[in-house]
């Protein structure tokens, strides 16, 4: 999909995120644990949860999409996963847990490499299962158990499923250190607790699973995708723009509210709604004990590694110098030469830190294919080209994992038009 952004529109009106894309992911997971029913509420329609919800249905889930999604699996008809079913999508990897826990054997084809769930394959050695790969091929096995401790290698979100899954449904007693604390995994241990599982910890980096002996059918909503909130509410600020966004959880805008802060943006809560007021210039704070401190991503509750595009985005726009330090990925900067091609002034110092002076204004006509992470914050840096009009390739990929993001945006006042399906 091919989209042309004409700058240079404040939004404005009311914004109602949806459901975390990621949280769908794993919650469609766990449904398959039991033959019982499952309701999902609020899943979002992307690209990812449709192929995630593709590859249930192989599995043999029985799907029915009216007001919610309604999953039951009255038996799981093969223990493999192929490309056919993953499609190169590394969450594929958490249907192995309803596979491991009711057929006890999988076979999982990759077509990526192997580095990748390195975290993942060494969890699932530390809870006892065989795991034996081939070439592309891993052969895996796993049996109950009655305790067990691990430490995870990095503080994945997906690891943390996978392991909280397996716990709830083959463990006695397991303990899992150095896991994930995001939103969308707190959805997912909760939703494993109303399955019939004990889940202590949620929300921290130390928690304790003890498995039931039968899992049983449960009914959740997910709650908001709050990356897509605070994107929005970025966007809203850069254009000069008022917004009011609705259905936000507090606790997952604490620690954004608090940098965007830094950055000039300042959002207030009442309840569950987060207001944007119309911002004039954007100011890098210039208090004493901020002075050269560096914007940090780290695993929540710290600051979330898939803003750090959008923050960039906004460092442009406000006037100051601003060091971004992005502490847990190699690549997620690396996409800044086309902010400096608009006109944006960056130094990348290094791949994990960009230097921003700013306010810059930007300037440009054709974007070429932004991937999953830095697709929304380059259609934010196209809305602030107050004097031309970008056109921006492969546009589907911003809607990956934010359900229809960019007629939202049209919604709220931007000026975009699809050229090419």
């Amino acid at each position: 999909m091919r989209i042309v952004v004409h700058g240079g529109h404040p939004l404005s009106g009311t914004f109602r995120p949806s459901g975390n894309s990621n949280a769908a992911l794993a919650l469609i997971a766990a449904a398959l644990l039991t033959d019982d029913e499952v309701i999902l509420r609020g899943v979002p329609d992307t690209n990812t949860t449709a192929l995630m919800l593709d590859a249930a249905r192989a599995l043999g889930a029985q799907i029915v999409p009216d007001d919610a999604c309604r999953l039951r699996t009255p038996e799981l008809l093969t223990r493999s996963l192929g490309p056919d079913l993953t499609e190169g999508q590394v969450g594929a990897v958490l249907l192995l847990a309803p596979i491991l826990a009711r057929r006890r054997h999988a076979r999982f084809e990759v077509d990526y490499p192997l580095s990748r769930l390195h975290t993942h394959l060494t969890a699932l050695r530390d809870l006892g299962c065989d795991v034996h790969i081939s070439g592309d091929v891993i052969e895996l096995s796993a049996e109950p158990w009655e305790r067990r401790e691990l430490i995870l290698l990095q503080t994945s979100v997906t690891a943390t499923a996978l392991v909280s899954m397996l716990a709830a449904a083959l463990g006695g007693e397991t303990v899992i250190h150095n896991a994930a604390s995001e939103p969308h995994i707190q959805d997912l241990q909760h939703l494993l607790v109303m399955m019939g599982a004990q889940v202590d910890g949620i929300g921290s980096n130390r928690v304790v699973v003890r498995g039931a002996k039968e899992l049983r059918g449960a009914e959740t909503t997910l709650r908001p995708d709050h990356i897509e909130i605070a994107s929005i509410a970025a966007i809203g600020a850069i254009t000069g723009g008022t917004l009011t966004i609705e259905n936000v959880n507090p606790a997952d805008m604490q620690l954004i509210r608090r940098v965007y802060a830094r950055l000039g943006i300042n959002l207030f809560l009442s309840g569950s709604t987060l207001f944007v007021p119309a911002h004039g210039t954007l100011t890098v704070s210039q208090s004493a004990e901020e002075l050269d401190v560096p914007i940090e991503t780290a695993p929540w509750p710290g600051f979330p590694s898939d803003l750090v595009a959008m923050t960039v985005v906004i460092a442009t726009q406000a006037r100051g110098t601003t060091l971004i330090h992005e502490k847990l990925f190699d690549n997620r900067l690396l996409f800044v030469d086309k902010l400096t091609a608009m006109g944006a002034q960056i130094v990348l110092c290094d791949p994990h830190r960009a230097l921003v002076v700013g306010p810059s204004t930007l300037h440009g006509e054709y974007l070429d294919t932004p991937d999953v992470r830095t697709g929304l914050a380059l259609l934010a840096a196209a809305l602030c080209c107050r004097d031309s009009s970008v056109t921006i390739d492969s546009a589907e990929l911003i809607d990956r994992t934010f359900e229809n993001v960019v007629s939202k945006l049209v919604g709220l006042g931007a000026q975009i038009e699809v050229v090419d399906h």
